[in-house]
């Protein structure tokens, strides 16, 4: 999508991440989740897209407990009119290169892996690790070389992830 601008969230941003999240999402346990982060100081990166005026798609990446510096990657969000156009690819693609500069060593997440294949993240790279989501839909990526620092031992997302359910 051209004229995309992608930056750290502002604070001013906050109603319409949330607001964002409640449209892409079928209740608002999403929204209330990245709130959540944020009042806990559990959210590192938050990262928006703007067409325009309009703020048209929110990344989040969030602490975890792990045995080398981890991020959790979600929820992710983007406004229905601008999906299928690379828009969700840009945001995280600018949020692990921010991920890395900050000298994190590896980001998780639970999604589709023929999506997040494209983005570097594999299933081995999460296999070894323990986790209430481990299976087929948890993946790993090395921020810090090739490899994660382990590939063993025990993850677990922010607190906040728990009232998800």
């Amino acid at each position: 999508m051209e004229h995309l601008t992608i930056r750290n969230e502002k604070q001013s941003d906050q109603p319409a991440i949330f607001s964002l999240h409640c449209g892409a999402f079928p209740s608002s346990a999403e929204a209330n989740l990245v709130d959540q982060l944020r009042n806990d100081g559990d959210l590192v990166l938050s990262l928006v897209a703007i067409h325009g005026d309009a703020l048209v798609a929110h990344v989040a990446l969030s602490r975890m407990k792990a045995p080398f510096a981890a991020l959790g990657l979600g929820p992710v969000a983007v406004r229905a009119a601008e999906r299928r156009q690379g828009v969700a690819h840009q945001l995280i693609s600018k949020a692990l290169d921010q991920a890395r500069d900050q000298q994190w060593f590896g980001v998780f997440v639970l999604g589709d892996p023929h999506y997040y294949q494209r983005l570097g993240f594999s299933l081995d790279a999460a296999a070894g690790f323990g986790s209430p989501y481990s299976g087929p839909h948890f993946l790993g990526r090395a921020l810090q070389g090739s490899n994660l620092p382990t590939t063993a031992g025990t993850l677990a997302y922010a607190k906040a992830f728990n009232a998800l359910g």
